[in-house]
């Protein structure tokens, strides 16, 4: 007997330490995917000249190039292979998510399980091959014409470069596509999520090494970089409370008999997020304000006309910036909150398997309830979106610090880390919770048997 238990203790060892490798495993396939993502982002793409790209992004990193560009790690300003990034893919996604919302046979396949959830992601690639094949060729045609202080930034123009161009680009997004599915299931975390989380990251370092040096010339005083980073740590800090933030609200199921057993009578609980639309709100509202700023920075002929009459009112720091931009944040929580999360659906769900709230009736006044919590939640929400994407464009436009990060790229960055570690930590309770059991069931075995 006491052979056969240590037989039983040591295959159950064995068994944990297999879990262990198993997660080990997947966190150097995420970092290896990561660095082959890192190395594509400075392969070049044929036939353009790296320094007048450089240096038209240099002119231009103001407008909507500077952020796509910090997006891909630094790629576009490259023009690498990775220049467009994983951008058509998130695009193509967003657009998908709409249209299920819009049109009754898609919101039929979302509601048929797993089956219905492949056709879509099938539909979502085909929708990144087209939006990338736009952008991809909206660049070639693009670079054709641009111009630097070294010449032209292309070497050979002409209908070889643009179709060499648009593969070379079209390939390399939907070579991150497939990294990123890969990621997510082989290694740790969102791997979409994760690949512009590294990118972003990427220049991290450059940016605060560029800030402690303007500290040693004198031009930013030690107390205000001190200041600074204090500050930066803070409003990390509150960016994890209001992201890990709930409104829990409680859900009873009645009980029920199905021959001689008792279903049902449980407690739970229907969880709403503070900040349900996440970082949605920041990209749209940056990507619109910024597009004026970069028509405008290509329009040479247009010095005096009403495009740049508009770019100086949308300018970074100007009042006019600051009100569109919260005002932008705001309807944007709102409208994607409303995509994302249906109350009259939630609600039918909740009737259908005989759950309520309670002191609230099923049907059509859970759902107000629902619509009246959601709508407090996301006015709280935009509330904090508006704050956390205000604070660094005060800082970068009264102070100039010369830091790129803005809120976007801070939320993304901190619910990206967050989403890594809890699945991380899921992947732990998991192996310990297998551990327990496997030792409850050895310890009943193990009991002598009564008379």
């Amino acid at each position: 007997m006491a052979s056969a238990m240590e037989q039983a203790m040591s295959n159950l060892n064995l068994g944990v330490l297999s879990k262990a490798t198993e997660l080990k495993n997947r966190i150097w396939f995420t970092l290896g995917a990561l660095i082959v993502y890192r190395i594509g982002t400075y392969i070049p793409v044929p036939g353009v000249d790296a320094a007048v790209m450089g240096e038209i992004l240099a002119q231009h990193g103001g407008g909507i190039l500077g952020m796509f560009d910090m997006f891909s790690g630094g790629a576009l300003g490259r023009m690498t292979v990775f220049a467009l990034n994983i951008m058509p893919y998130i695009s193509a996604s967003i657009i998908v998510q709409l249209m299920t919302a819009a049109i009754p046979a898609w919101e039929a396949l979302k509601k048929e399980g797993e089956s219905g959830r492949k056709k879509l992601n099938q539909y979502t690639r085909y929708l990144t091959v087209a939006i990338a094949v736009f952008q991809a060729y909206g660049i070639a045609i693009g670079l054709e014409s641009m111009r630097g202080q070294f010449g032209a930034a292309v070497y050979d123009p002409g209908i070889f470069f643009r179709l060499s161009c648009v593969i070379t680009l079209v390939g390399g997004t939907m070579f991150l596509m497939w990294l990123g599915e890969q990621i997510t299931a082989r290694g740790v975390g969102n791997g979409i999520s994760l690949i512009i989380f590294a990118g972003i990251v990427a220049n991290l370092p450059s940016a605060l090494i560029s800030t402690l040096e303007l500290g040693r010339t004198g031009a930013l005083s030690t107390i205000f970089i001190i200041a600074f980073l204090i500050i930066a740590l803070l409003v990390i800090a509150f960016v994890v409370f209001i992201e890990r933030a709930q409104r829990r609200i409680p859900v009873q199921y009645p009980k029920r008999q199905v021959g001689n057993r008792m279903f049902g009578g449980e407690a739970t609980h229907l969880p709403l997020k503070l900040n349900t639309s996440g970082v949605i709100p920041p990209i749209f509202a940056s990507s619109l304000l910024l597009l004026p700023a970069t028509v405008a920075g290509f329009s040479q002929d247009m010095s005096d006309g009403w495009l740049q009459t508009l770019t100086a009112m949308l300018a970074h720091g100007r009042p006019a910036y600051m009100i569109l931009y919260m005002a932008m944040i705001i309807f944007f929580a709102f409208f994607y909150t409303a995509i994302v999360f249906n109350p009259t659906e939630t609600a039918d769900n909740l009737k259908k398997y005989g759950g309520f709230i309670p002191g609230i009736r099923p049907g059509q006044n859970t759902s107000d309830y629902l619509d009246r919590v959601l709508t407090r939640l996301t006015v709280l929400g935009a509330a904090y979106l508006c704050l956390v994407c205000i604070i660094p464009e005060i800082l970068i436009s009264q102070y100039g610090v010369p830091f790129y990060f803005g809120g976007t790229s801070l939320l993304i960055i901190v619910s990206v880390t967050m989403d890594t570690v809890a699945q991380v930590q899921s992947h732990l309770f998991a192996h310990q919770y297998e551990g327990l059991i496997k030792k409850a069931r050895l310890g009943g075995r193990g009991q002598p048997r009564g008379r």
